[in-house]
């Protein structure tokens, strides 16, 4: 049996590949570079991406099974309307798809709608197939260190409906774990949606009360200017991407992103335990930018 994990290299995907790896399953690995790649012993690296149809027509010959990532770029939908009809052509037997929580409701968010558009082409042509919802990524954070340690901000405009985020371990665990009971299942397996999502709903000011307790410093929430937010993220990525990235912050500010019980139970029993919760990341994050900091660094 052979799994092909695309986005191998990323944040979730290289976490899977690490995952996966001594499972007993042979493990593709897309990327652009495989002659600089780093991965765990037995996994093979192959050259593509889901913008190149005949590198991507190769690397899916003979797999069982996709993990099905694209990147948050223009032409999303049409690399992952590609990726999914060739490997029905190859024959992979199932998917495991990343989409994002609340892709549904979000129909004005530019990569929200997209990716709802690749769910209802995965249930009209009857790809067996695993369509992961993850929240906001926890450890999207790491980038308000500065804002955090040097002005006493906590920056993301997330305002105050509420936000269940998830950390990209329990992403990945998920994520893995699906992929390896489609792979180890002689039929194919029914489709089905898994939410993830973190067991706290988190609003602006409640994240700043929590570093401020993390770092035992006076915290404060930098409100919900969208506007500041859009030009601050223009400074390093495309303005199309700042301008999606502002309207799904303008929903999260408006109606939330909050998970229900049931799928926090659901997530519970696959995990095993309770998710990990962005307090505890927050303790983490903290420790090792003290480290980082040398000995006399405050927490």
């Amino acid at each position: 049996m052979t799994i092909l994990v695309t986005g191998s290299t990323g944040t979730i995907g290289s976490q899977i590949v690490t995952r996966l790896a001594g499972q007993g399953a042979g493990i593709r690995a897309l990327t652009r570079s495989p002659e600089q790649a780093r991965f765990p012993a037995g996994v093979v690296p192959v050259k593509g991406d889901p913008s190149d149809v005949e590198a991507l027509r190769a690397a899916l010959a003979g797999v069982d099974t996709l993990f099905l990532l694209v990147a948050n770029v223009p032409d999303e939908l049409t690399q992952a309307f590609v990726t999914l009809n060739l490997a029905r052509e190859a024959g992979v037997r199932g998917v495991v798809y990343l989409s994002v929580f609340k892709s549904a409701e979000y129909a004005d968010v530019p990569h929200f709608a997209g990716k709802h558009t690749v769910e209802r082409m995965i249930e009209a042509t009857g790809i067996p197939a695993t369509i992961l919802r993850p929240g906001y990524y926890i450890q999207n954070d790491l980038r308000q260190k500065d804002a955090l340690l040097g002005h006493g901000v906590y920056a993301m405009p997330i305002g105050s409906a509420g936000v269940s985020m998830v950390d990209t371990r329990d992403i990945a665990e998920i994520a893995a774990q699906e992929l390896l009971r489609r792979d180890r299942s002689e039929a194919s397996l029914p489709s089905e949606t898994i939410d993830l999502v973190g067991p706290d709903i988190l609003t602006g000011p409640a994240l700043a009360g929590i570093w401020a307790e993390v770092l035992g410093r006076p915290v404060r929430y930098g409100g919900d200017d969208l506007e500041a937010m859009e030009q601050r993220m223009k400074a390093f990525a495309p303005g199309w991407l700042a301008y999606d990235m502002r309207l799904m912050l303008r929903r999260y500010q408006q109606d939330g992103a909050a998970a229900t019980p049931a799928a926090l139970e659901r997530l519970t029993a696959l995990l095993g335990r309770p998710p990990r919760s962005y307090r505890d990341f927050a303790v983490e994050a903290a420790g090792r930018w003290a480290a980082a900091s040398g000995p006399d660094a405050a927490p």
